[in-house]
């Protein structure tokens, strides 16, 4: 962890200036990064001349260090190494919440960009009033100062990603940009009546025309008969860097998109099954397999349209959902057809492999069609052959474990 160099210097240190450092203490400037080192050494040296050992069976816990030589050493570390230093023990998260080391990180990412204009005094007035309050502020203040803002920055930037619209569907045209440039990704919360939870990240992912299915599986899932809800969830990282690929294990923030009740999965919400499995529906979305033999959690798949997606797995709270801005339906602009010029587009898929995708255009209804703002489109007739369009692949649900794999050929859903 001492590893990392000094913010200005190059992190190393030669001769007799970093050897004297090392052995006067900790201090600014070149030679910072061998101080630790040079002090255990001279530590090991000291014990090998008194007890005559080899300095090789000499051991330095970093738990062991005084307060202050750790919160040097906290302080070359990032945001990202920082807060996972503070998960280590109850003494670490305390000294990694240090408002010193979270206002030089916080000022460095949101500090205004340099300029030759001259600083307006009220700036001035504000940063060294942010700098003498340091100690006046709870411990942790400015590391909830900087993840407020991180988190902001981050759906300010999905959000500019995903302002153009497609003219036919109305759906961001950058959706699956957004996706892979914020590092989103869906997780379910199993709870049990106990209040035990448990986290699970999706085994596989699978992006298509119009929509996202991310799917879970496992072998050493809780037993059914003690879970009582799932929870479906987005989880975002809190650093988003285009250049790179965004940190997996980093901090990430939850938000809640859907809560399903698990006492549910009855003869009333199954879809079909097989001989492995039977498969049950729950709103919205949500398709959970269990196994016959045992009656336990075989897989969950859940399927996700792009409307609004991004905006409902990053801008709800961990026990809130988003709630969708509300909808206002147009007015029919035909008083004898209604609405019309539509644009319908099919995509049919299943375990990765598309069975239908096709896009039918200039559609429209009759007013008596239309009621409770949805509408009933004509798009394939039985008596016109010529409409007809082959399905491709096994049409049915198909479904894997980490151990077995089928197909449910008489379950479909939308």
């Amino acid at each position: 962890m001492a590893r990392f160099p000094p913010p200005g210097g190059d992190g190393s240190a030669r001769g007799r200036a970093g050897k004297a450092a090392g052995c006067a203490g900790f201090r600014s400037g070149r030679g910072v990064r061998l101080v630790a080192g040079c002090a255990a050494l001279s530590h090991c040296g000291r014990l090998d001349e008194l007890c005559g050992k080899s300095c090789t069976g000499c051991t330095v816990s970093l738990d062991g260090l005084p307060s202050e030589i750790l919160l040097k050493i906290l302080s070359y570390l990032d945001a990202v190494a920082l807060l996972c230093a503070g998960c280590v023990n109850r003494r670490f998260y305390h000294l990694a919440n240090d408002n010193f080391i979270w206002i030089r990180i916080y000022s460095t990412a949101f500090s205004p960009k340099r300029s030759n204009w001259k600083v307006n005094s009220v700036e001035k007035t504000a940063v060294s009033m942010n700098s003498l309050s340091v100690g006046d502020k709870e411990a942790g203040y400015w590391k909830k100062e900087y993840i407020t803002k991180q988190i902001a920055s981050v759906k300010a930037a999905l959000a500019r990603v995903l302002k153009p619209l497609h003219p036919y569907t109305g759906l961001p045209v950058k959706t699956k940009e957004a996706l892979r440039i914020s590092g989103l990704g869906w997780v379910i919360i199993l709870k049990e009546n106990s209040g035990k939870e448990h986290i699970l990240e999706h085994v596989d992912l699978s992006i298509n025309d119009s929509s996202v299915t991310a799917v879970w599986y496992g072998k050493d899932w809780p037993r059914l008969v003690t879970l009582s809800t799932l929870d479906l969830c987005g989880v975002t990282p809190v650093f988003m860097n285009r250049s790179q690929t965004p940190i997996k294990n980093g901090p990430r923030w939850h938000s809640l998109i859907a809560k399903y009740n698990l006492s549910h999965l009855t003869e009333s919400t199954m879809l079909g099954c097989d001989r492995l499995i039977r498969i049950f529906c729950l709103h919205p979305g949500l398709v959970v397999g269990l196994w016959k033999r045992e009656e336990e959690l075989a897989f969950v798949m859940a399927n996700l349209h792009f409307h609004h997606l991004v905006e409902r797995s990053t801008l709800g709270s961990a026990a809130i959902p988003y709630e969708l801005p509300p909808h206002t339906p147009l007015l029919d602009d035909s008083p004898e057809r209604g609405l019309s010029d539509y644009q319908l587009h099919v995509d049919m898929h299943s375990g990765g492999v598309f069975c239908l995708c096709g896009t039918f255009r200039n559609l429209s209804t009759s007013k008596g069609y239309i009621e409770n703002e949805y509408m009933k489109l004509s798009v394939i007739s039985f008596k016109n052959s010529t409409e007809h369009l082959p399905l491709i692949g096994k049409v049915g649900l198909s479904w894997k474990t980490n151990i077995f794999d089928g197909c449910v050929k008489v379950s479909m859903f939308i």
